[in-house]
């Protein structure tokens, strides 16, 4: 059994990880750190869960367990693992933004590779830290890296994207309260969200000589969990052959696949899936990409590169199915 603890018990990713975690055949939940509320029932915090959890959070750490999820607010987890040793022996996985980046990989003795799965399979198997994917980033990856693994992203593109409100963590904000979400929609960080980074990343490790811009437009929904992006850019092929050339990208991808049909929201949600769909208008390839922001886009990733790098198979864990309504 992989010997498993949690830093930051408390948020919406958290809580997915946990749901998730405690139902994995492979995995012991050794512990689960929260400052806040330590020798409280995590089904306190996360209701859903009674029956199923009898741990306490904790303010205590075992630094000898398999793996550790850092789950704490972005640029956090540094501070984390300055202050707070774990064996050498023990895997880190960080869903936050400290180790996406390659001049933030090299942390202390430890060095992080990027946990796209869909692009890192082999190096995510024999790393011993993963800095694992933003939400957005995942969903607009997923839609470009085919085109990009045949040097096919050659101007501009542009992105809208919709996430849901679990997208901005558990604690309220004046965008996120009921009340001004419901029967509402806003876009934020126009052309400057910090995936673009490790985006623009991914894309040049494939495509060196890429040099177009990415205009990106996120958007806030009036929905809980999701992701629904819509990506266009000029392509001087036909749509059979770029429906072909996405098919045969993610031939071997366990959990991205490419839809024949038009897709909505609801067929990834409660997945570890992102579901891609191609079409070609007026000279432009469109891509229209959809995960669940906390699954596929945080925990569920997370556990897939767990999956990885201790030999099991990619599915453990993660055969989850969306609900019709």
């Amino acid at each position: 059994m992989i010997k498993v603890g949690i830093i930051g018990g408390s948020g919406y990713t958290a809580g997915e990880l946990l749901r998730l975690l405690i139902h994995h055949p492979k995995v012991d939940l050794d512990f689960v750190y929260s400052t806040t509320n330590a020798g409280i029932s995590i089904h306190k915090q996360h209701p859903d869960m009674i029956g199923e959890i009898d741990l306490k959070f904790t303010d205590m750490i075992n630094p000898n367990v398999d793996v550790v999820f850092l789950c704490l607010g972005h640029g956090k987890s540094k501070s984390f693992l300055k202050t707070y040793d774990f064996s050498e022996k023990t895997k880190v996985i960080d869903l936050g933004n400290d180790f996406r980046l390659k001049n933030d990989q090299r942390y202390l003795n430890r060095d992080f590779i990027y946990g796209l799965p869909e692009l890192q399979k082999e190096s995510i198997k024999s790393a011993q830290n993963i800095a694992n994917p933003g939400c957005f980033a995942t969903a607009i990856q997923l839609g470009l890296l085919p085109l990009v693994s045949v040097g096919k992203l050659v101007d501009t593109v542009h992105v809208n994207a919709t996430t849901g409100s679990t997208g901005a963590g558990v604690m309220p904000g004046a965008t996120t309260h009921f009340s001004w979400r419901d029967n509402n929609f806003s876009s934020y960080k126009m052309f400057t969200h910090q995936h673009l980074g490790e985006i623009e990343q991914s894309i040049t490790e494939l495509q060196s000589d890429f040099e177009t811009t990415i205009f990106f437009i996120p958007n806030r929904g009036n929905f809980s969990k999701g992701i629904y992006a819509t990506i266009y850019t000029k392509y001087d092929d036909d749509e059979q052959k770029a429906v072909e050339l996405y098919k045969k990208f993610y031939k071997d991808a366990e959990f991205t696949v490419i839809s024949d049909e038009e897709i909505h929201l609801k067929q990834v949600i409660n997945t570890n899936k992102c579901i891609l769909h191609i079409c070609k208008k007026k000279g432009m390839l469109i891509i229209t990409s959809i995960l669940d922001n906390l699954i596929k886009g945080a925990s569920g990733q997370a556990i897939h590169n767990m999956n990885l790098m201790f030999g099991l198979e990619e599915k453990t864990g993660l055969e989850l199915k969306a609900s019709a309504f």
